[in-house]
């Protein structure tokens, strides 16, 4: 079942579920409304009688005994008031038997002896304050009230139940129209449920249309393998134009992710070629009988190491960002950065060519490390100084510190960078103008991976790497790192 059924049928459910509810409290509400009419107007009918009643008993004439109750009951506004009502009125002495019937009754003989209650209902109901009942009489049903006739004596002052009232009203014509407003309910909600299912769907099909194109959009872009294809941003800012304009992040992202390793597949075939190519050169000078020649021996063996020694560091830089290595898996120890920094000099002059390489130490500083990564950082970064100044430039360390942070600038006087290469040079893989390098080939096997790796060593110590570059004017890296302050040879960070 596709998900857009499944919602139709949801929202059809719970609008079902709903429209049943609502169905249900509107009947009991208008059929409570419409016996609540009925009861009020038996109600009405019988203070009617009763204040007939009560009138007829004050009066001079009374007898005492009340054998004339009927009598009384007829007088003013008593049973006949009730000949052109609705209401049908049975009235029954204490012994549980019908003495007097409203006029709208007495000619109706059958519906009279189906409405006359039995004795013992009757004499029940004369100890009961007020009764309601609905009756079924087979042909008719109605809405009854029994209510006893209470007489004070006035020269004795007790009070004496004379007799029983019975009110009733038919009520066929509220079931009847109960019966109708069911059905208008059930009918109605039939066709707003089936409206519900049709809209539904409508909307289900609306809102789903923008999903399919990214779907149709996502599956084009597979099978022509396309990345550069984007899918149409909707013009309404809502969660659809968010999920479009994600998804076309997305497929950015991977567009440049797919070029980058495209480009780094070739450049470091390249450049790991470039190393077996020389090295199969010497092989072949060797097999023509070079080996006879000492000299040319030496070249060739030299040449074969030199060219196995730059395979080998473009291998492990290749291996350790493949590795994505955390900090745990680094050995760290107190480093004094002074000390490394003099270790990196000294190692790079003979690599300078020309170029002046300078230390100037600050403030001696102790960070908290690998060592052997650290280094490599800062000779990466020296060793990009040096591949893009010309001879009788100048590159210059410099270390100083706040008791907080440890800051290594590295500044050149090369040709700098563009603001297009300063946005990419942290980024794996990347490659700025070969034409820059001077000395190609140098740490970091000239793949885009040497300052990448700065990068990932830098952040593994919780630290930050910056450059500064203009073409022409030179390029300054700024690299700083947690410092720690250590005394008698102990780390008290």
């Amino acid at each position: 079942m596709s998900l857009r059924l499944r919602l139709t049928l949801a929202y059809v459910g719970l609008f079902a579920l709903a429209l049943t509810a609502l169905d249900v409290g509107l009947f009991f509400v208008v059929n409570h409304a419409l016996m609540n009419g009925i009861d009020n107007e038996l109600n009405l009918g019988s203070q009617v009688l009763v204040q007939t009643f009560n009138d007829a008993a004050t009066a001079p004439t009374l007898r005492t005994d009340l054998s004339d109750l009927p009598a009384f009951l007829a007088q003013g506004n008593g049973l006949d008031s009730f000949a052109t009502t609705n209401l049908l009125v049975v009235v029954y002495d204490n012994d549980g038997n019908p003495i007097e019937y409203s006029p709208n009754l007495r000619g109706q003989v059958a519906l009279a002896k189906r409405l006359t209650l039995n004795r013992e209902t009757v004499m029940g109901s004369l100890v009961t304050p007020i009764q309601r009942a609905t009756l079924d009489l087979g042909f008719v049903r109605v809405r009854s009230l029994m209510l006893p006739l209470m007489y004070t004596n006035p020269i004795t002052g007790t009070v004496q139940v004379q007799g029983l009232i019975q009110l009733s009203r038919p009520i066929a014509e509220t079931e009847r129209a109960l019966r109708i407003f069911l059905y208008a309910l059930a009918f109605g909600g039939v066709a707003a449920m089936m409206f519900a299912a049709q809209g539904g769907a409508w909307l289900t099909r609306a809102v789903f249309r923008p999903i399919d194109v990214i779907a149709r959009t996502a599956q084009s872009i597979v099978s022509a393998a396309d990345l550069r294809r984007r899918v149409p941003v909707p013009v309404v800012q809502d969660e659809l134009q968010l999920l479009t304009v994600t998804v076309n992040d997305l497929l950015g992202r991977i567009d440049n992710l797919f070029e980058t390793q495209q480009r780094f597949l070739a450049d470091a075939s390249h450049e790991i070629r470039t190393p077996l190519a020389a090295m199969q050169g010497n092989i072949e000078i060797l097999q023509r009988g070079a080996a006879r020649d000492k000299e040319l021996l030496e070249e060739s063996l030299r040449d074969m190491q030199n060219e196995s020694a730059r395979l080998i560091r473009l291998v492990n830089d290749l291996l350790m960002l493949a590795r994505n290595e955390s900090a745990a898996s680094m050995q760290f120890v107190v480093v004094d950065v002074a000390t490394l920094l003099l270790e990196v000099v000294r190692e790079l002059k003979p690599l300078a060519n020309g170029v002046t390489l300078t230390l100037e130490v600050h403030n001696v500083v102790f960070v908290e490390g690998d060592r052997d990564r650290i280094k490599q950082a800062f000779i990466n970064v020296c060793m990009n100084a040096l591949q893009h100044t010309a001879p009788e430039g100048s590159v210059t360390c410099t270390l100083s510190g706040d008791g907080n942070v440890a800051v290594v600038a590295i500044r050149d006087t090369g040709t700098g960078m563009s603001p297009e290469d300063l946005e990419h040079i942290f980024e794996r893989f990347y490659r700025a103008d070969r034409s820059r390098t001077r000395t190609p080939g140098a740490v970091g096997g000239g793949a885009g991976l040497g300052l990448a790796i700065v990068k990932y060593i830098v952040e593994a110590h919780h630290g930050v790497v910056s450059v500064q570059s203009k073409l022409g004017e030179g390029t300054l890296f700024h690299i700083q790192l947690p410092c720690i302050e250590v005394v008698n040879g102990s780390d008290d960070a």
